[in-house]
């Protein structure tokens, strides 16, 4: 391929071709030397990615890239050396430890991100100025701020964006919502949601860092803390995900599953719950010194219950709903929507098929291909920065609704609790210098 080729095809994929910027998707012509041979994809065809953050889900992330036949990943950046060169074996491409500089390559298209929560925001912010195609893990942000902040990026830079909620490319789920959405259940009386356990406080001793890892930046954005084994993973004993300082427990680890299944049933994704509170005795997260089971943490944080309230008097109750999905009852029965399951009671709600829907939901059926089809068509995928972020704050209003102990009124216009300074102060969190979001993207 020649130079000028390899450019134009760049300007394309990135949505630099005036039609593609428009919103109109022009026809791209291929220069028949660069075309593939019978049953194989063009190299003129592929999306070529970076990942960044390539621990345990962000391998999985570039394994599944690189096996799929539109998809190239040249490079990956870890802050563990170590992990970066691992992983970059596996497809021949390059390893860096700062992702900065795998962005400044102009042969990357997008990149795949699924570092620790507190980094997300300022990995896809400096991606989407870099002009990278981005597909983030969930949950998407740590605070609801980072979230309307990676939706501006996305949006002025004209970048395709796929949020890890796999669970809306699963034909079962949007069964599920679609027939909720074409009212099977008549009105809505009540939904059932998991409980979802909030962070609590780390305070673990220190050990020694290893060579491997440059642990001042895998803090980041939080501060220096000592380092702990268990705090690399997300789910140790504990790891960083039930820790407030890097995320927001499984309110936002599983929740962020469970939740969009929610949103996309109630036709929500733009919007959100109107109201939440808590009922129970207050909210007192542990401090964990030593390495430990999440079982003690996750039953103290799983307390005072959280509702929420949608528009129309839908009241949604964290409690023995599934993981990752709902229990929607209304008028007509009960449906209950899991991960890739579906049931009712009465059992037909869910075996009478739908019958010229006046609502029929986005059809994905491979979440990474979904992503790569739409950075060549310039279409939306099935879960954009938009419904991600919406998502996601679905979870931040969980966590702050036990934080804060009150009943508080949401306005998802806004984005922000209507007259309550107090609780508008955990829309975001503080960052230290060198690792702040820009006031501008």
């Amino acid at each position: 391929m020649t130079e000028a080729e390899n450019v134009s095809r760049r300007s394309f994929l990135r949505g630099g071709l005036a039609a593609g910027t428009a919103g109109i998707v022009a026809p791209f012509i291929v220069p028949s030397h660069v075309l593939a041979g019978s049953g194989q994809t063009a190299p003129s065809d592929k999306v070529v990615l970076g990942g960044v953050g390539v621990g345990r889900r962000g391998g999985s992330l570039i394994n599944m890239f690189s096996h799929m036949d539109d998809a190239e990943v040249a490079a990956v950046a870890d802050v563990d050396r170590k992990r970066a060169k691992e992983v970059a074996s596996w497809v021949d491409g390059e390893a860096y430890e700062d992702y900065q500089r795998l962005l400044e390559r102009d042969d990357i298209d997008a990149i795949a991100t699924a570092t620790p929560d507190h980094w997300r925001a300022l990995v896809c912010i400096h991606a989407c100025q870099a002009g990278k195609h981005v597909y983030a893990e969930k949950p998407m942000t740590l605070t609801i701020t980072e979230g309307r902040k990676m939706a501006e990026a996305a949006e002025k830079y004209d970048i395709v964006w796929q949020t890890g909620s796999q669970q809306r490319s699963n034909a079962t789920n949007r069964r599920g919502c679609e027939l909720i959405r074409n009212g099977r259940l008549g009105k809505i009386e009540k939904i059932i949601a998991h409980n979802y356990p909030s962070p609590w406080q780390y305070g673990m001793e220190g050990q020694n860092v290893p060579d491997r890892i440059d642990w001042n930046k895998w803090c980041g954005p939080v501060g220096p803390v000592p380092y702990h084994k268990q705090l690399e993973t997300p789910r140790g004993k504990p790891g960083w995900l039930s820790f407030r300082r890097f995320a927001g427990g499984e309110m936002t680890g599983w929740g962020a599953h469970g939740f969009d299944q929610v949103q996309w049933a109630l036709g929500t994704s733009h919007s959100g719950p109107i109201e939440v509170w808590t009922e129970g005795e207050p909210f007192d997260p542990p401090t964990y010194t030593q390495p430990e089971s999440r079982e003690r943490g996750n039953k103290v944080c799983g307390r005072p219950k959280v509702y929420m309230r949608y528009p129309n008097d839908i009241v949604m109750e964290l409690g023995d709903g599934p993981a990752g999905g709902a229990i929607f009852i209304g008028e007509e029965g009960s449906i209950t929507i899991g991960r890739g399951s579906l049931k009712s009671d009465p059992p037909e709600l869910v075996k009478e098929p739908l019958e010229d829907p006046e609502v029929q939901l986005y059809e994905s059926n491979n979440h990474g291909k979904n992503w790569l089809q739409c950075i060549k068509t310039r279409k939306k995928t099935v879960a954009p920065v938009e419904v991600g972020h919406r998502s996601a704050t679905v979870c931040h209003l969980g966590n702050i609704a036990r934080w804060g102990n009150r009943r508080l009124e949401w306005d998802p216009e806004a984005e922000a609790f209507v007259k309550d300074d107090e609780a508008n102060k955990y829309l975001d969190r503080q960052r230290r210098k060198g690792y702040r979001l820009p006031d501008r993207v």
